[in-house]
């Protein structure tokens, strides 16, 4: 089977793109983050350098992981849907379940091992810069030199062989008749991390207004709040639509095949909300602590410039590494509905009124994804601002939200309508025929 596996990559590269490109993301943050531990490991390190070092490291390396696993799944679910009809005539011609599981994994496994190697060259780089940040900062002394070695190599390859094994046991079973119970199991962590989310955003009021943790439990409430809204994509997305108003051709198709692809989609929308949800709550909390600081004429402390340098470099890893998903998932998506397009095109519909429909999808995934992703993020920062500030919603929200949503926008319209555009350019009859 790891044979097959890499016959059909060598055949269609294409296919495996997207993947590649997350896979080969996340293996650069990886294992950037984590030469800080090989640097901070170093004989001569000062403790306050060290300690600056392996925190950086920890925190954003536990993101890091669970990115690069959204990413890779996104992708990799999209990849094993569209090769429905190619999984069952394996199935047809005496291939068991199992052996195409290990075609599927075998598949990951290679594509993980294709994106690490090349990542080793930029992750030094990317290590090299962080580590001139927090020197420049004066978090870390100058004598400390970068060091990229045993933690930071294992620790890229065996999180991105992990998520691209994971993800692709995960995408493959569902296609071969695990997705009941796989269902079942995504219900109970869902509903599992919104428990978990609303605790940990409830008890910020335990703690007083100049805690040096304060910041911690409302942060942690709205990313567990945004994964558990993340994970029930698919029925957030169904609920959205029953109550849509929408009306013309463009809108009713465009309900109607968000219906039919809101399974394929729901990597798209776990984007938005987990982007949304993490980039608000963040950057709103730390714009509320610089200026509750400011205001009171105090100096920050070390432990508050460590934080609010992970603060920024977390939300900055998230903005490039969540665009780099969605543009991949939206390329993935839409350059396989060649032939839908061109049966619309066959039935008398134009271009422009194709094009309408795409940009008309990708509207509502938008307002849906941010939607949600924006409650998650108020669950967070209200709680926070109370204690913080005696206030309720800070002015901060507005300057951090907007830009928030218009990254967001952007990158979804003008990735499924680019696509689109690039896929109508087939002619109509030729697009139907290729991919009958």
């Amino acid at each position: 089977m790891f044979v097959l596996a890499m016959r059909s990559i060598r055949q269609r590269p294409g296919r495996f793109l997207a993947t590649l490109l997350s896979a080969f993301l996340g293996a650069v943050i990886i294992m950037a983050f984590n030469s800080l531990h090989d640097t901070a490991g170093q004989p001569g390190v000062d403790s306050v350098s060290e300690e600056t070092l392996t925190t950086a490291a920890g925190v954003v390396g536990g993101y890091g992981t669970l990115l690069v696993f959204f990413a890779i799944a996104s992708t990799l679910t999209v990849n094993v849907r569209q090769r429905a009809a190619e999984l069952e005539l394996l199935r047809c011609s005496g291939a068991t379940p199992a052996q195409i599981k290990r075609m599927v994994v075998g598949e990951a496994v290679a594509v993980g091992l294709v994106a690490t190697v090349p990542a080793i060259g930029p992750a030094v780089l990317a290590g090299r810069a962080l580590l001139e940040v927090f020197q420049d900062s004066g978090q870390v002394a100058r004598s400390v030199g970068h060091s990229f070695g045993p933690v930071a190599l294992s620790s890229g390859v065996g999180v991105t062989l992990f998520a691209a094994t994971g993800a692709a046991f995960l995408a493959v079973r569902r296609a071969t008749g695990g997705g009941r119970q796989r269902g079942r199991a995504r219900t109970v962590l869902a509903y599992a991390a919104l428990v978990a989310g609303a605790v940990s955003a409830t008890s910020t009021f335990v703690f007083s207004a100049t805690d040096a943790a304060l910041m911690a439990p409302p942060v942690y409430g709205a990313i567990l709040l945004s994964v558990g809204c993340a994970l029930k994509a698919p029925r957030l997305l169904a609920g959205v639509l029953d109550r849509l108003p929408l009306t013309g051709a463009s809108g009713w198709l465009a309900v109607r095949n968000l219906r039919e692809r809101a399974g394929q989609l729901a990597g798209i929308l776990m984007s938005l909300i987990l982007f949304t949800a993490v980039a608000t709550a963040t950057l709103t909390m730390q714009a509320v602590e610089s200026d509750a600081v400011e205001a009171s004429g105090a100096v920050k402390s070390v432990d508050a410039k460590n934080l609010e340098t992970l603060n920024f470099t977390v939300v900055g890893i998230i903005v490039v590494f969540v665009c780099v998903m969605l543009v991949n998932s939206l390329y993935a998506a839409t350059s396989y509905r060649g032939r839908e397009f061109g049966q619309q095109r066959l039935a008398g519909a134009t271009p422009g009124q194709v094009l309408g429909v795409v940009g008309v999808e990708g509207l509502v995934l938008t307002v849906t994804g941010v939607f949600f992703g924006t409650l998650a993020a108020l669950a967070g920062i209200i709680p926070f601002t109370v204690v913080r500030t005696d206030g309720v919603l800070p002015d901060q929200v507005l300057g951090v939200w907007l830009p928030v949503v218009g990254i967001a926008a952007a990158v979804t319209l003008g990735t499924g309508l680019a696509t689109a555009r690039r896929v109508l350019r087939t002619p109509a009859v030729r697009a139907v025929a290729s991919a009958a």
